[in-house]
């Protein structure tokens, strides 16, 4: 086939569809683990999945390295103990920049973020640096969550709209997918947190790294299996880091 001046007519290239990396914290996830990466697989074949896991005394980490041997998808990153989320989530951005891949979606590994959501948040990255899966937008909301944690979490994301200047919504949740060449941007060494403000603070680093960001709505359910890790004491501590940063940002202290 030809074009009108006679030259071969060849068709236009396919973009090359973005390498994704999924990752997935795990401490004692032994009943959620395997189910979850099959159904982040039904959503995301092309998807590999990097899961980071603290040296779980339930043997989640036996569990993945048994998948990974099976399936060259599956990535283990076994930690020698308990060193906390903000740190896995660090390890796994750096991974991502380290083996050259241009998303990295990050989800909590107890089903409270149903690999349903996958491809929406996916599509959105198109337009923009970082999706959240965002409880706090139309069409979002949580799962019998009682009063009083909806009125902490309401609450937290206001003071970091407020202190951060970010115009998100939801900015402590943990389900997202980030554009890798953003977290190069971001300056990850100046990230203080490792407990739950991780999340605002990680979001707040790429913000000032001129992300744009975008929100789609989903239901954060309930885990399925195991047991929940909140804890009270680590929250307070998160609170106070978010307000020490909050502060430092709207006095001009904090730079991009």
């Amino acid at each position: 086939m030809s074009d009108p001046s006679g030259a071969p007519w060849a068709a236009p290239p396919t973009p090359a569809e973005p390498r994704l990396l999924v990752s997935l914290a795990t401490y004692n996830e032994a009943g959620n683990v395997a189910a979850l990466i099959g159904e982040i697989h039904k959503f995301l074949p092309r998807a590999d999945i990097l899961v980071i896991d603290d040296n779980s005394p339930d043997g989640t980490w036996k569990i993945v390295e048994e998948l990974g041997a099976a399936d060259p998808r599956v990535r283990l990153l076994r930690r020698p103990g308990k060193l906390g989320l903000g740190t896995a989530t660090l390890a796994a951005m750096r991974y991502a920049m380290d083996h050259g891949y241009d998303l990295l979606q990050n989800m909590d590994a107890d089903f409270s973020h149903p690999p349903r959501y996958l491809p929406g948040i996916l599509a959105g990255m198109g337009a923009h640096d970082v999706m959240i899966g965002s409880r706090y937008v139309r069409g979002g909301g949580t799962e019998n969550w009682p009063l009083s944690r909806r009125v902490i979490s309401r609450t937290v994301n206001y003071v970091v709209r407020f202190l951060f200047r970010m115009p998100v919504k939801d900015a402590s949740g943990a389900y997202r997918c980030y554009r890798v060449s953003t977290l190069r941007d971001a300056r990850l060494e100046r990230v203080r947190s490792r407990g739950y403000s991780f999340q605002q603070e990680v979001l707040f680093r790429c913000h000032k790294a001129g992300a744009k960001m975008g929100e789609y709505p989903i239901l954060f359910e309930n885990r399925r299996a195991g047991v929940s890790k909140v804890n009270l004491r680590e929250a307070a501590r998160s609170l106070s880091m978010i307000l020490l940063i909050g502060v430092r940002n709207v006095f001009g202290l904090e730079r991009g």
